[in-house]
């Protein structure tokens, strides 16, 4: 009998080992996918409907989004899902009090984990002031959590009772308790493109992660769902079914996110792509890491690739370091955003900056401060960075390039403590055509001088009212600055 019940334990150990490995392959390979250009079988069957492609180039035009995570878990200040993970130990640091109140006990902490809808009542939630703080930005479209990996939906789904609608949700009585509906309203109102993200994984769900098989919770089921086709065609029916209330509830939307869904496990996006466009014709569909027709653009996580990538793609990156609110998360300074935005800019890609609201539903300060800053900038320097094209050599120095048409935009990225633009400034790869005009963006009333500068470069120079002013900081020199070719030839390296 011992013998016996070592045998067992020592095949669900290799099982979880298994799914465990898998698991963080998905995972690595989901998170530096987009660094290189892929091999040819991620595109062997591209999108050709005509309205997919048009809302794709618009896309790319976009450049700036809002990513927002958000849910019961702000109660905690935890990270949002992956606590539940029994091995993402890091998800339950030693100093996160719900973890320690729990005595560190697993199944303890994830049953109150999982019952933290029931406290859910974010009373200062008003998704108003979530999009006025992103229009002044310069964002141009919101992708909003509906459904992380822990199951609570943020919407009023009918095919569960784990939802902001539900009695069971201490917000449920409120008239904005349909959250994602009210969410995607406000943005609308403000000027701004919708989308949705929705995690195809459901550790709640149990047709998903079995509860009568080991606890794993990842990208993975906790069983094989070839052997059990029925459990997994429930799963898929009541997923199928949750996105086509978000896709034809919820008005008009452009882009549909999915994560969590290992492509392995047969998610049948072929019939998610068609229930989405059935009620949003030419939505982008992203399945992350499924490639092909159903990616419609990829989405380099925390990262930024090493160079301009052949096809559409967005970074999503917080601006903290986590996805849901902390109290004591560190935000990144507004230099540091402005520089990320023009990095991504010059090498064909949007940034898509998450931010999580707290428990109550406010933004928090900080990242308040850092959107209006950017803003600021963004008011003189836009033209930089919407609507743009890489060029190459993309960057030289501290430039960035970019391209709108016949004209080339030079974004200075300052170095530490710079505040003026400097007098003179060289660049090896940028001449301007006969005719063109060479002007500071935010002072487009002084027309700039220059000159040769070596083979196929320019030496530019600013008026000294411009380069040093005596007194007071300039929004559209603060990080950044852009000088406009408006007629330019650019060498690359290949060609000099």
């Amino acid at each position: 009998m011992m013998i016996g019940d070592t045998m067992k334990k020592r095949v669900e150990f290799l099982k979880m080992t298994c799914l465990l490995v898998a698991t963080l392959v998905f995972l690595i390979a989901g998170c530096f996918m987009t660094t290189e250009v892929q091999g040819a079988d991620r595109d062997t069957e591209k999108v050709t409907d005509p309205l997919v492609l048009k809302n794709l180039e618009t896309f790319q035009d976009l450049k700036f989004g809002l990513f927002i995570h958000w849910g019961p878990c702000t109660q905690w200040g935890a990270r949002i899902a992956w606590p539940l993970s029994r091995d993402a130990h890091w998800a339950r640091p030693d100093d996160l009090q719900a973890w320690i109140d729990r005595d560190k006990d697993y199944d303890r902490f994830c049953k109150d984990f999982f019952d933290l809808n029931k406290t859910f009542n974010p009373q200062d939630f008003d998704p108003d002031k979530w999009a006025e703080a992103a229009a002044y930005a310069g964002m141009k479209y919101i992708i909003f959590v509906t459904k992380c990996h822990d199951g609570f939906a943020m919407f009023d789904t009918k095919l569960s009772n784990y939802c902001s609608t539900d009695e069971s949700c201490a917000f449920h009585t409120n008239p904005r308790a349909n959250i994602t509906k009210a969410v995607l309203d406000a943005f609308r109102k403000h000027g701004l493109r919708t989308g949705v993200y929705f995690s195809l994984c459901d550790w709640r769900h149990p047709d998903y992660e079995d509860p009568d098989s080991p606890t794993f919770r990842s990208f993975l089921t906790n069983y094989d769902n070839k052997k059990q086709p029925e459990k997994w065609q429930r799963f898929l029916k009541f997923t199928h079914g949750q996105i086509e209330e978000l896709m034809s509830n919820y008005g008009p939307m452009d882009v549909l996110w999915l994560d969590g869904g290992a492509p392995e496990l047969g998610w049948e996006t072929d019939k998610i792509a068609a229930i989405a466009r059935k009620h949003q014709p030419g939505i982008l569909v992203v399945h992350r890491g499924a490639g092909g027709r159903y990616e419609d653009y990829r989405t380099p996580e925390q990262q930024i690739p090493n160079k301009a990538l052949p096809y559409a793609w967005e970074t999503c990156l917080t601006m903290g370091d986590y996805w849901a609110y902390n109290p004591r998360d560190y935000y990144k300074p507004a230099r540091e955003l402005i520089h990320l935005i023009a990095e991504i800019a010059c090498k064909g890609g949007n940034l898509l900056l998450d931010i999580g609201p707290d428990a109550q539903g406010n933004l928090p300060p900080e990242s308040v401060n850092r959107l209006k800053e950017i803003g600021d900038w963004m008011k003189y320097n836009g033209e930089a960075i919407y609507g743009t094209r890489p060029v190459a050599p993309f960057a030289e120095g501290q430039f960035r390039l970019t391209r709108k048409g016949d004209a080339v935009y030079m974004i200075y990225l300052a170095r530490l403590a710079q505040v003026r633009v400097p007098y003179v400034s060289t660049i090896s790869c940028v001449r301007p055509a006969e005719g063109a005009k060479v002007t500071l963006l935010g002072r487009e009333d002084v027309e700039l001088t220059w000159e040769n500068h070596g083979e196929h470069g320019m030496l530019i120079r600013v008026p000294l009212k411009v380069s040093c002013a005596l007194r007071g900081e300039y929004p559209y020199c603060r990080h950044a600055w852009t000088i406009k070719v408006s007629k330019a030839i650019v060498h690359s390296d290949s060609e000099k």
